[in-house]
């Protein structure tokens, strides 16, 4: 469901943003990161290292195995889906409460995760009219939580608090709009993370390797158009080929999803990178080996979600 990347080129590990607790003589020398185990060297046009700053090896099997996951949840019985994205709900809510404490901000988590996880099923078994619903009343239930901690900071906790619950449970429940399509809807929640995906490998390698050209320094510093060129191509040709081959739709609407796709992950990346430096974290948590926390992870897809949902509902209805 992931990859050891990040859309345009890669994250705050990459080679040129090295982690602070590599010494300088181990950070300049590709051996001694290989002879180590703790990265796997790439090599540019040329011959010359390149470093991912993470263990791809181990970055690779912990996306597939967490894919393998979301695979059988989806096959035979969809409606299994529900319980990963409501897992989702109660990891990332986990991650984000931890992150806002640090800076003093109080989120509502009881009815944030009620709330959240209702939403998810709100979504795959009443559509978009529940989910909205279900949104509405959770918002409300936040505002009326915080309550209990009088004026000061209010104005901060409740703006928090409504972020969270837009940015975790309702952009992940979009998920549980594309899977409950009638017809199609296992594919197409396939052919969303797949395009996704592809954007993320098409960028971080395109990035890591041919990257020179710095595409928002002062937001993500290791992003460049090489990479953005990279996701590009990586995402029309997968969402040329899913769309014909497991939607049997026309070649050109999996052009255009894929172009939608490259457009809401590069903003997904630029989102997470400013809301990670303004809460001053590295990392949102260590859920998955190699790949850090579950938000860490998931934030083109949070994005993604809604655009492809509304794509494909108005090409391929």
């Amino acid at each position: 469901m992931s990859t050891p990347s990040k859309g345009s080129g890669g994250d705050d590990h990459s080679p040129e943003h090295r982690p602070d607790d590599i010494p300088p003589s181990e950070a300049d020398d590709p051996a001694s990161d290989t002879a180590a185990g703790q990265r796997f060297v790439l090599h540019k046009p040329g011959g010359e290292p390149v470093k991912t700053g993470r263990n791809l090896p181990v970055a690779i099997a912990s996306g597939c195995a967490l894919g393998a996951l979301v695979f059988f949840s989806v096959f035979p019985w969809p409606q299994l889906f529900t319980i990963i994205t409501s897992l989702g709900v109660l990891i990332g809510l986990r991650e984000l409460n931890r992150a806002f404490g640090g800076k003093g901000v109080a989120l509502a988590v009881v009815p944030l995760a009620v709330g959240g996880v209702a939403m998810q099923a709100g979504a795959y078994f009443g559509g978009a009219d529940w989910l909205a619903g279900i949104t509405a009343l959770t918002a409300i239930a936040c505002l009326a939580w915080r309550l209990r901690g009088g004026a000061e900071g209010f104005v901060a906790d409740a703006s928090a608090n409504l972020f969270v619950l837009v940015y975790l449970p309702f952009l992940l429940a979009t998920w549980m709009l594309l899977i409950a399509h009638p017809e199609d809807g296992q594919y197409r929640l396939v052919v969303f993370i797949v395009v996704t995906i592809s954007s993320d490998i098409g960028g971080y390698f395109a990035g890591i390797l041919l990257g020179r050209h710095k595409m928002a320094p002062v937001i993500s510093p290791n992003k460049t158009w090489e990479g953005f060129g990279g996701s590009v191509v990586g995402c029309a040709v997968a969402g040329a080929l899913c769309v014909t081959l497991l939607l049997n739709g026309p070649w050109w609407v999996g052009v255009v999803l894929g172009l939608s796709v490259v457009l809401a992950a590069t903003v997904g990346d630029l989102i997470e990178s400013l809301f990670k430096r303004d809460l001053g974290v590295k990392d949102m948590g260590r859920f998955m080996p190699g790949h850090g926390g579950l938000m860490d992870r998931i934030d083109s897809l949070l994005i993604a979600g809604p655009v492809v949902w509304v794509v494909l509902s108005l090409l391929l209805p």
